[in-house]
């Protein structure tokens, strides 16, 4: 069974996507912060990461561009709703620091589910 890792600070966010995701059929952890998130990569490895990119402790860029460096292979989903630039330049960030794929905030279910599917293939 694959492995998802959901980095987001928003419980509620966590919650839908690991209930979603689950219901799919991948077993799912999930993180507050990017602290959180690197800390369970490292105990056990997930095959897709989804993170967002503003976030307390540690934001999104700065966990991706680590993620990169420790496990170059994991697939990244980054994911946002704006901030003081704007969503599009965070997301043009990330894919810049390793992102596989970017989502805009709010984000319909199927197309996750869709983006996952096809990363994991």
């Amino acid at each position: 069974m694959q492995q998802i890792l959901i980095i987001d600070d928003e419980e509620q966010i966590r919650a839908v996507f690991k209930e979603m995701l689950g219901r799919s059929g991948y077993m799912v952890s999930e993180a507050s912060n990017g602290k959180e998130g690197l800390m369970l990569q490292r105990e056990k490895p997930a095959d897709l990461i989804i993170t967002d990119i503003i976030m307390p402790e540690k934001e999104g860029l700065e966990t991706i561009r680590e993620l990169r460096i420790e496990f170059p292979e994991v697939k990244i989903i980054a994911i946002s709703g704006g901030g003081e630039i704007g969503s599009d330049q965070y997301l043009n960030a990330a894919k810049q620091f390793g992102a596989a794929c970017t989502l805009h905030k709010p984000i319909g279910l199927q197309e996750l589910l869709q983006t996952v599917q096809r990363l994991l293939k």
